[in-house]
């Protein structure tokens, strides 16, 4: 009934009338019985509701994966302790000149670290996804100079299949990220009027 009240009062009618009761009915049943939305659109919500998950979950275990390691490298092994173990002790009767093999073992646990923590956090994820890439591109390099038939499966694969949604999803599908916060609050104030 108070609903009915309510409808009556926006008519600005005095009292409550039967068409006002049989509104307040209609709206009432809608809510124990929301409309069926077509077949499209509800897979459409679905699919964007899933992604969002999908994005959030994979960019958050790929960021911890490389930001936990670039920690321990940067903060444990040391970047300098990184490149003896990792690049110029094992690499030394390379065809890689050894400035070569020090600036790389130095830098990417840097990488690792800093592109990492920004994909845990979703702030330049792109960026992030692709830097990380690079590291796993000279990783797999690095493994298959020492032996030509590396099985990638234990490592290299699921780190890039991780990577892959945040290079392929659109801040918009990634709407748990600091990426689309930042871009709302731009659009935002774009469109908000100059005073």
């Amino acid at each position: 009934m108070p609903l009915a009240r309510t409808i009556a009062d926006l008519g600005q009618s005095p009292a409550v009338s039967a068409r006002h009761v049989a509104e307040a009915v209609q709206y009432r049943s809608m809510d124990r019985n929301p409309p069926v939305v077509s077949s499209r659109v509800g897979a459409s919500i679905a699919m964007t509701y899933t992604w969002r998950w999908a994005a959030l979950f994979t960019r958050v275990i790929v960021g911890l994966i490389f930001g936990m390691a670039g920690f321990w490298k940067v903060f444990t092994l040391t970047p300098m302790g990184h490149a003896q173990k990792f690049f110029t002790g094992p690499y030394a009767d390379s065809w890689i000149p050894y400035w070569m093999l020090l600036a790389a073992g130095v830098t990417v646990p840097f990488i690792e670290l800093i592109a990492g923590w920004l994909l845990v956090f979703g702030l330049f994820r792109r960026t992030a996804a692709i830097a990380l890439g690079f590291v796993l591109v000279l990783v797999t390099y690095g493994h298959l100079l020492k032996d030509a038939l590396y099985s990638p499966q234990g490592h290299i694969f699921p780190r890039t299949l991780l990577l892959i949604p945040a290079l392929i999803l659109s801040q918009e599908q990634d709407d748990l990220s600091l990426d689309y916060l930042l871009l709302r609050r731009r659009k935002n104030f774009k469109t908000r009027p100059q005073s």
